[in-house]
Protein backbone atom coordinates (compact mmCIF):
# COMPACT_ATOMS: atom_id res chain seq x y z
CA UNK A 1 0.00 0.00 0.00
CA UNK A 2 2.73 2.27 0.91
CA UNK A 3 4.52 3.23 -2.19
CA UNK A 4 0.84 3.91 -4.24
CA UNK A 5 0.09 7.18 -1.86
CA UNK A 6 4.22 7.89 -2.01
CA UNK A 7 3.70 7.62 -5.94
CA UNK A 8 0.61 10.13 -6.00
CA UNK A 9 2.85 12.62 -3.34
CA UNK A 10 5.40 12.22 -5.61
CA UNK A 11 4.43 12.66 -9.26
CA UNK A 12 1.38 14.72 -8.24
CA UNK A 13 -0.98 14.07 -10.79
CA UNK A 14 -3.36 16.64 -12.32
CA UNK A 15 -6.84 15.08 -12.23
CA UNK A 16 -9.82 17.04 -14.56
CA UNK A 17 -13.46 16.61 -11.98
CA UNK A 18 -16.78 16.82 -13.71
CA UNK A 19 -18.31 16.39 -10.31
CA UNK A 20 -21.56 18.16 -8.51
CA UNK A 21 -21.69 21.19 -7.11
CA UNK A 22 -22.62 20.06 -3.51
CA UNK A 23 -18.95 18.36 -3.42
CA UNK A 24 -16.76 19.92 -5.68
CA UNK A 25 -15.18 22.26 -2.84
CA UNK A 26 -14.12 18.97 -0.45
CA UNK A 27 -13.45 16.49 -3.98
CA UNK A 28 -10.85 19.43 -4.94
CA UNK A 29 -9.35 20.02 -1.19
CA UNK A 30 -8.98 16.36 -0.52
CA UNK A 31 -7.12 15.92 -3.57
CA UNK A 32 -4.59 18.36 -2.30
CA UNK A 33 -4.55 16.85 0.82
CA UNK A 34 -3.72 13.41 -0.48
CA UNK A 35 -0.75 14.91 -3.00
CA UNK A 36 -2.24 15.19 -6.47
CA UNK A 37 -3.75 18.38 -7.89
CA UNK A 38 -7.22 19.03 -8.70
CA UNK A 39 -8.81 21.39 -12.06
CA UNK A 40 -12.74 21.83 -11.97
CA UNK A 41 -13.66 22.47 -15.18
CA UNK A 42 -17.82 21.46 -16.67
CA UNK A 43 -17.63 23.43 -19.79
CA UNK A 44 -18.27 22.26 -22.73
CA UNK A 45 -16.35 24.38 -24.57
CA UNK A 46 -12.80 23.68 -22.81
CA UNK A 47 -13.55 20.17 -22.10
CA UNK A 48 -11.34 18.45 -24.25
CA UNK A 49 -8.93 21.19 -23.96
CA UNK A 50 -8.71 20.89 -20.22
CA UNK A 51 -8.78 16.86 -20.03
CA UNK A 52 -5.54 16.79 -22.38
CA UNK A 53 -3.49 18.41 -19.81
CA UNK A 54 -4.98 16.32 -17.24
CA UNK A 55 -3.36 12.44 -16.15
CA UNK A 56 -7.09 11.88 -14.68
CA UNK A 57 -10.64 12.28 -15.09
CA UNK A 58 -12.97 11.82 -12.75
CA UNK A 59 -16.52 12.07 -14.04
CA UNK A 60 -19.52 11.78 -11.41
CA UNK A 61 -23.44 12.08 -11.71
CA UNK A 62 -24.39 14.02 -8.42
CA UNK A 63 -26.12 16.92 -9.82
CA UNK A 64 -26.77 16.13 -13.97
CA UNK A 65 -28.15 18.20 -16.60
CA UNK A 66 -27.71 17.38 -20.18
CA UNK A 67 -24.91 19.87 -20.67
CA UNK A 68 -23.23 18.22 -18.00
CA UNK A 69 -23.48 14.90 -19.70
CA UNK A 70 -22.27 16.35 -23.00
CA UNK A 71 -19.11 17.61 -21.56
CA UNK A 72 -18.43 14.31 -19.52
CA UNK A 73 -18.94 12.79 -23.48
CA UNK A 74 -16.38 15.20 -24.77
CA UNK A 75 -13.69 14.73 -21.72
CA UNK A 76 -14.12 11.44 -21.13
CA UNK A 77 -13.74 10.23 -25.12
CA UNK A 78 -10.02 13.22 -24.81
CA UNK A 79 -9.09 11.36 -21.99
CA UNK A 80 -9.77 7.31 -23.93
CA UNK A 81 -7.67 8.94 -27.03
CA UNK A 82 -4.98 10.15 -24.88
CA UNK A 83 -4.57 7.05 -22.60
CA UNK A 84 -5.73 9.18 -19.78
CA UNK A 85 -6.95 7.41 -16.69
CA UNK A 86 -11.28 7.70 -16.37
CA UNK A 87 -13.15 7.22 -13.20
CA UNK A 88 -16.86 7.13 -13.19
CA UNK A 89 -19.15 7.86 -10.10
CA UNK A 90 -22.79 7.04 -10.74
CA UNK A 91 -24.10 8.50 -7.54
CA UNK A 92 -27.53 8.49 -7.35
CA UNK A 93 -27.80 6.15 -10.77
CA UNK A 94 -31.19 4.86 -9.30
CA UNK A 95 -33.04 8.07 -8.43
CA UNK A 96 -34.36 8.12 -11.50
CA UNK A 97 -34.68 7.75 -15.66
CA UNK A 98 -32.08 10.95 -16.33
CA UNK A 99 -29.45 9.30 -14.18
CA UNK A 100 -29.59 5.82 -15.90
CA UNK A 101 -29.69 7.08 -19.42
CA UNK A 102 -26.65 9.41 -19.05
CA UNK A 103 -24.76 6.46 -17.24
CA UNK A 104 -25.79 4.10 -20.01
CA UNK A 105 -24.33 6.51 -22.47
CA UNK A 106 -21.32 7.37 -20.61
CA UNK A 107 -20.24 3.03 -20.63
CA UNK A 108 -21.25 2.70 -23.84
CA UNK A 109 -19.03 5.53 -25.14
CA UNK A 110 -16.27 6.01 -22.85
CA UNK A 111 -13.89 3.24 -21.50
CA UNK A 112 -13.69 3.68 -17.80
CA UNK A 113 -10.47 2.28 -15.77
CA UNK A 114 -12.63 2.06 -12.78
CA UNK A 115 -16.42 2.51 -11.78
CA UNK A 116 -16.79 3.62 -7.87
CA UNK A 117 -20.22 3.36 -6.28
CA UNK A 118 -21.96 1.87 -3.59
CA UNK A 119 -23.80 -1.66 -3.42
CA UNK A 120 -27.18 0.35 -4.92
CA UNK A 121 -25.51 2.23 -7.28
CA UNK A 122 -23.43 -0.73 -8.45
CA UNK A 123 -26.68 -2.96 -8.65
CA UNK A 124 -28.26 -0.55 -10.51
CA UNK A 125 -25.29 -0.53 -13.46
CA UNK A 126 -25.37 -4.28 -13.14
CA UNK A 127 -29.07 -4.09 -14.29
CA UNK A 128 -28.70 -1.56 -17.17
CA UNK A 129 -26.04 -4.27 -18.45
CA UNK A 130 -29.13 -6.63 -18.44
CA UNK A 131 -31.26 -4.52 -19.76
CA UNK A 132 -33.63 -4.27 -17.11
CA UNK A 133 -35.21 -1.49 -15.65
CA UNK A 134 -34.13 -0.61 -12.07
CA UNK A 135 -34.86 1.60 -9.27
CA UNK A 136 -32.83 3.21 -5.95
CA UNK A 137 -33.29 5.12 -2.97
CA UNK A 138 -30.42 8.01 -3.95
CA UNK A 139 -27.79 8.40 -3.70
CA UNK A 140 -27.53 6.65 -0.51
CA UNK A 141 -26.99 3.17 0.03
CA UNK A 142 -30.57 1.15 0.50
CA UNK A 143 -30.38 -0.31 4.03
CA UNK A 144 -31.49 -3.43 2.84
CA UNK A 145 -29.37 -3.47 0.01
CA UNK A 146 -25.49 -4.04 2.04
CA UNK A 147 -22.27 -6.14 1.98
CA UNK A 148 -21.96 -7.96 4.91
CA UNK A 149 -20.32 -11.01 6.03
CA UNK A 150 -23.23 -13.36 5.35
CA UNK A 151 -23.45 -12.07 1.72
CA UNK A 152 -20.00 -11.01 1.30
CA UNK A 153 -19.01 -14.09 -0.94
CA UNK A 154 -22.35 -13.64 -3.46
CA UNK A 155 -21.42 -9.77 -3.89
CA UNK A 156 -18.03 -10.64 -4.45
CA UNK A 157 -19.14 -12.92 -7.35
CA UNK A 158 -21.26 -9.83 -8.53
CA UNK A 159 -18.88 -7.67 -8.51
CA UNK A 160 -16.44 -10.03 -10.72
CA UNK A 161 -19.09 -10.76 -13.20
CA UNK A 162 -20.05 -6.86 -13.81
CA UNK A 163 -16.07 -6.26 -14.07
CA UNK A 164 -15.37 -8.59 -16.82
CA UNK A 165 -18.67 -7.22 -18.20
CA UNK A 166 -17.41 -3.69 -17.97
CA UNK A 167 -14.08 -4.09 -18.49
CA UNK A 168 -13.02 -2.34 -15.76
CA UNK A 169 -12.05 -2.18 -11.94
CA UNK A 170 -15.33 -2.15 -9.89
CA UNK A 171 -15.58 -0.59 -6.67
CA UNK A 172 -17.94 -0.96 -4.07
CA UNK A 173 -17.82 0.98 -0.94
CA UNK A 174 -20.08 0.57 2.42
CA UNK A 175 -19.33 -0.85 5.05
CA UNK A 176 -17.62 -3.76 3.62
CA UNK A 177 -15.30 -2.36 1.00
CA UNK A 178 -14.99 -4.65 -2.77
CA UNK A 179 -12.49 -3.54 -5.23
CA UNK A 180 -12.19 -6.29 -8.29
CA UNK A 181 -10.81 -6.16 -11.61
CA UNK A 182 -12.61 -9.61 -12.42
CA UNK A 183 -10.10 -11.99 -10.96
CA UNK A 184 -8.50 -11.04 -7.80
CA UNK A 185 -11.24 -8.76 -5.44
CA UNK A 186 -10.13 -6.78 -2.07
CA UNK A 187 -12.40 -7.34 0.86
CA UNK A 188 -11.43 -4.10 3.03
CA UNK A 189 -12.71 -3.54 6.27
CA UNK A 190 -11.51 0.12 7.11
CA UNK A 191 -13.95 2.96 7.52
CA UNK A 192 -16.57 4.41 10.56
CA UNK A 193 -19.80 4.92 10.44
CA UNK A 194 -19.46 8.38 10.92
CA UNK A 195 -18.37 8.12 6.84
CA UNK A 196 -22.19 7.74 5.85
CA UNK A 197 -23.22 10.67 8.20
CA UNK A 198 -21.31 13.59 5.89
CA UNK A 199 -21.49 14.47 2.40
CA UNK A 200 -19.44 13.71 -0.05
CA UNK A 201 -17.09 11.01 1.25
CA UNK A 202 -18.28 9.19 -1.38
CA UNK A 203 -17.32 12.05 -4.04
CA UNK A 204 -13.85 12.41 -2.06
CA UNK A 205 -13.07 8.89 -2.65
CA UNK A 206 -13.56 9.09 -6.76
CA UNK A 207 -10.87 11.56 -6.87
CA UNK A 208 -8.77 10.18 -4.49
CA UNK A 209 -8.97 7.26 -6.76
CA UNK A 210 -8.61 8.86 -9.92
CA UNK A 211 -5.33 10.50 -8.87
CA UNK A 212 -4.39 6.77 -7.29
CA UNK A 213 -5.11 5.48 -11.21
CA UNK A 214 -2.78 7.89 -12.18
CA UNK A 215 0.15 8.08 -10.54
CA UNK A 216 -0.15 3.99 -10.40
CA UNK A 217 -0.70 2.89 -14.25
CA UNK A 218 1.04 -0.06 -13.89
CA UNK A 219 -0.60 -1.33 -11.30
CA UNK A 220 -4.32 -0.01 -11.01
CA UNK A 221 -6.04 -2.70 -9.18
CA UNK A 222 -3.59 -2.66 -6.56
CA UNK A 223 -3.55 1.21 -6.58
CA UNK A 224 -7.33 1.26 -6.28
CA UNK A 225 -7.38 -0.87 -3.23
CA UNK A 226 -5.20 1.26 -1.72
CA UNK A 227 -7.06 4.47 -2.19
CA UNK A 228 -9.80 3.01 -0.60
CA UNK A 229 -8.14 1.76 2.09
CA UNK A 230 -6.72 5.07 2.32
CA UNK A 231 -10.25 6.79 2.71
CA UNK A 232 -11.18 4.40 5.09
CA UNK A 233 -8.23 4.35 7.48
CA UNK A 234 -8.77 8.38 7.52
CA UNK A 235 -12.19 7.67 8.60
CA UNK A 236 -10.95 5.70 11.24
CA UNK A 237 -8.34 8.26 12.59
CA UNK A 238 -10.72 10.94 12.37
CA UNK A 239 -13.32 9.47 14.32
CA UNK A 240 -10.35 8.91 17.19
CA UNK A 241 -9.83 12.58 16.71
CA UNK A 242 -12.99 14.22 16.63
CA UNK A 243 -14.84 11.98 19.63
CA UNK A 244 -18.39 13.06 20.29
CA UNK A 245 -17.74 16.35 18.68
CA UNK A 246 -20.58 16.14 15.79
CA UNK A 247 -20.32 15.65 11.78
CA UNK A 248 -19.09 19.25 11.12
CA UNK A 249 -15.96 18.47 13.18
CA UNK A 250 -15.55 15.07 11.89
CA UNK A 251 -15.94 16.42 8.22
CA UNK A 252 -13.04 18.64 8.87
CA UNK A 253 -11.03 15.98 10.54
CA UNK A 254 -10.88 13.04 7.94
CA UNK A 255 -9.93 15.84 5.40
CA UNK A 256 -6.80 16.33 8.08
CA UNK A 257 -6.20 12.81 8.36
CA UNK A 258 -5.76 12.48 4.49
CA UNK A 259 -3.78 15.67 4.59
CA UNK A 260 -1.64 13.74 6.94
CA UNK A 261 -0.96 10.45 6.17
CA UNK A 262 2.09 8.76 4.54
CA UNK A 263 2.88 6.11 3.06
CA UNK A 264 3.96 4.38 6.10
CA UNK A 265 0.54 5.02 8.00
CA UNK A 266 -1.40 3.50 5.23
CA UNK A 267 0.79 0.47 5.32
CA UNK A 268 0.28 -0.30 8.95
CA UNK A 269 -3.77 0.56 9.19
CA UNK A 270 -4.62 -0.85 5.95
CA UNK A 271 -6.66 -3.61 7.00
CA UNK A 272 -8.18 -6.06 3.60
CA UNK A 273 -7.69 -9.50 2.23
CA UNK A 274 -7.78 -10.88 -1.36
CA UNK A 275 -10.43 -13.27 -2.60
Amino acid sequence: MKKYLDNVRRIAPLIHNITNYVTANDVANVLLACGASPIMADEEAEAEEITAQCMGLNLNLGTPNQKKIQTMLKAGKMANKRKHVVVLDPVGVGAGSFRRQAAEELLKEIHFDAVRGNISEIRVLASLCESEENSGKGVDADNTDRVTEENLAQNIAAAKMLSQQLKTIIVITGAIDLVTDGSKCYVIKNGNPQMSRITGAGCQLSGILTAFLAANPEDKLQAAAAAVCMMGYAGELAAEKSGQSGSGTYRVSLMDAVSCMDGDMLERGACYEIR
